[in-house]
């Protein structure tokens, strides 16, 4: 039976690297302990996309193919749950957003120096042009260097901004693309190493105070695929098994050596929060560890950032009990979010991971400060909260992310700067 299952989902893998064509995407809210669990027990088959964590009176939103559809509707209404139709019909949506991006591309240029505007979603060439042309630019300002290789050989590129001091300055480190099909991730990332670096002359305060870190895309073979293949494509590319080339790939975000495999990661490869068996079995994640205990003596803050959901989280995933120092990262967080949504209006949740959402073990966060040391360390899901875009949030919205999320790290920042 367990061989079926695993046959079923790979099947499900493969018609998933076509078009979207046909797949929905269903709201479906749990009113009762009975009806959670019916969700959680669907999400748990693997047979189905959860876009988003099953919590009672909240929305969780499920994809479904065109041939799983009625199979999803009657678990629906076999446990009277409510449900609607959040996306028709995902590829038209993706479509209408490829076409917004070919067209803007060939109209704009935001400099000389490299091809980023934040008015679209770029590919991983124009993200690593970025670094390197700031670097050239800004030398006083910005180091550019290579901290691995991923899994089909591109660079892992490490962005350092620091105006020079004492080497024992208080840092900052922030990452983003973890999950190849959160867009918004990087493109928030590139936005505030611009701000940072281009804008330096208007608040030089943040960088001659706190010395900062970026990883803008962790997971750059994941991204590729997803701007080539397959959209919502989640992990990494690595192929576990020669003789399977479909099942593979690993949630780099499930691959740390903290509390590993505790929950909420699937030992199945061909599920999308695949553990990778052991930790740190990904380049991806064994170079991002690396680049973090490379600076974690004076890390004072680790920012990842993802999508979706307007969630400000703090460890721990693998348990619903908190840390010691819960209360410092709560406060602090409560006044990045403030300065936030003071913005646009925009709401985050703020919370620990297993309470706020779901468990989830072996995140770069939990490892973080975990092993690590790094006291403020937060996971960032940026927007929306799902109401129409979920992980196809529209290139509009990326300046707007940028904006708000910027005044919330300035609010990091000023705490950084003055921590012992």
């Amino acid at each position: 039976m367990k061989e079926l299952v695993v046959l079923v989902i790979c099947l499900i893998q493969i018609c998933v690297a076509f078009p979207y064509h046909g797949y929905r995407v269903y709201e479906a809210v749990a009113k009762n302990a009975a009806q959670a669990q019916a969700l959680s027990d669907l999400e748990m088959s693997e047979l189905f996309d959860f876009w988003s964590p099953v919590r009672l009176n909240k929305p969780t939103d499920i994809m479904s193919s065109p041939e799983q559809i009625q199979q999803l509707l009657d678990v629906f209404n076999s446990n009277s749950i409510q449900h609607k139709i959040k996306i028709d019909d995902v590829q038209q949506l993706i479509d209408a957003q490829q076409n917004h991006m070919g067209n803007e591309i060939v109209k704009q240029s935001s400099s000389l120096r490299y091809n980023l505007t934040w008015d679209n979603y770029y590919r991983y060439d124009d993200i690593r042009e970025f670094a390197y042309a700031l670097g050239a630019s800004y030398p006083e300002l910005v180091t550019v260097s290579v901290a691995g290789k991923s899994y089909e050989d591109r660079d892992l590129i490490l962005i350092k901004i620091s105006s020079g001091g004492s080497a024992s300055k208080n840092a900052i480190f922030v990452d983003g693309g973890i999950h190849a099909c959160e867009w918004i991730s990087p493109a928030t990332v590139t936005y505030i190493v611009r701000e940072l670096v281009e804008n330096y002359a208007a608040h030089p305060q943040y960088v001659d105070d706190v010395d900062w870190f970026f990883m803008p895309l962790v997971n750059p073979d994941g991204y590729e695929f997803a701007h080539t293949d397959n959209r919502l494509w989640r992990k990494n590319r690595r192929i576990h098994d020669e003789t399977n080339t479909t099942c593979v790939g690993t949630d780099i975000n499930r691959n740390f050596d903290y509390h590993f495999d505790e929950g909420g990661s699937s030992d199945n490869s061909c599920a999308p929060t695949y553990n990778g068996g052991q930790p740190f079995t990904e380049p991806e994640s064994r170079a991002l560890r690396d680049a973090i205990l490379a600076e974690a003596n004076r890390t004072k803050s680790y920012l990842t950032v993802h999508s979706y959901g307007q969630h400000w989280l703090t460890p721990w995933g693998w348990t619903t009990e908190l840390p010691a120092d819960y209360d410092a990262m709560y406060a602090l967080a409560s006044d990045a979010v403030a300065a936030l949504t003071a913005v646009y209006g925009t709401v985050y949740d703020i919370g620990s991971s297993a309470n706020l959402l779901y468990a989830n073990s072996g995140p770069s966060d939990d490892w973080a400060k975990g092993v690590a040391g790094i006291p403020y360390t937060y996971t960032i899901e940026l927007r929306d909260q799902g109401p129409v875009y979920g992980f196809l949030l529209p290139p509009d919205q990326i300046i707007p992310s940028g904006i708000e999320t910027w005044e919330a790290f300035k609010v990091i920042a000023e705490a950084v700067a003055l921590m012992e």
